[in-house]
Parts: structure tokens; C-alpha cells; sequence
């Protein structure tokens, strides 16, 4: 699953927990977005190195 849908889910969690007066559930959605958000990170990051990698490739004679 990506980052973004880890933190979309991890808010309809949270919400659903707030309605239903959930607090395990609530917490479970937290932790779900900063985890999304964490692995969005991490993507950007290979994204950018990836990018690197290629310039240099192209860069050598």
C-alpha cells in the first residue's frame, strides 16, 4: 500500500473511532497516517536517488 493511501485510511480510522467513541481505534488511525506519511517520505527519498543514479549514468562518456 503507498504512503498516501496508509494516511487516508489511517484518518478514516481515526474518524470512525471518534464517532463510535473508540480510543484503540483512534490511536490504530494515528498511527496509521504517521506511518503513511513516513513511507511518503521514504519515497520521495528513493525518487531522488533514483533521479541521481540516472543523471550520473547519463553523465559518464
Amino acid at each position: 500500500m503507498s504512503g498516501k493511501m496508509q494516511e487516508i485510511q489511517g484518518r478514516v480510522k481515526e474518524a470512525a473511532g471518534a464517532i463510535a467513541d473508540d480510543e484503540s481505534l483512534r490511536r490504530e488511525g494515528k498511527l496509521d497516517q504517521a506511518t503513511g506519511k513516513v513511507k511518503q517520505a521514504a519515497e520521495k527519498v528513493i525518487d531522488k536517488v533514483t533521479d541521481a543514479a540516472k543523471s550520473v549514468n547519463r553523465a559518464e562518456p
